[in-house]
């Protein structure tokens, strides 16, 4: 299946992040459904504001992506830390948050009930 990035519906748009989400996008086995993710993210935006209140305050929610380009940190309920960049294929575990090191275009894939979870919360945050 091909999904041009115009095609992805906008869940959330504020000053420095633009976050799409195509769900039923398909099917990970054990998972349920995923949906794909097209992320466009400035330099400086930190998740850790938008996860508080999630389990640990950390995004419990795995991901598989592709970094575009731009650089991007993660860190994990126990300080570790890992940055990706450009031409990157990730993997994030359950429990981190991300820190946007340099303006970033991200395409992921997520476990849908998950990370709709995620975002709907990050809305909540945003809308106050």
């Amino acid at each position: 299946m091909r999904v041009a990035k115009e095609s992805v519906d906008i869940r959330m748009e504020i000053p420095g992040a633009v976050i799409r989400q195509r769900t039923d996008f398909g099917d990970a086995t054990g998972l349920g459904k995923i949906s794909a993710e097209y992320f466009s993210l400035s330099a400086g935006v930190d998740t850790t504001p938008l996860f508080k209140g999630l389990d640990g305050d950390l995004c419990q929610c795995p991901h598989w992506g592709f970094v575009l380009r731009g650089q991007l940190t993660t860190t994990d309920a126990t300080g570790v830390q890992e940055t990706v960049g450009a031409d990157d294929l990730f993997y994030w575990p359950p429990g981190h948050n991300v820190k946007v090191d340099a303006d970033a275009e991200i395409i992921m894939f997520s476990p849908q009930r998950q990370h709709t979870h995620v975002i709907d919360h990050m809305i909540g945050k945003v809308k106050g």
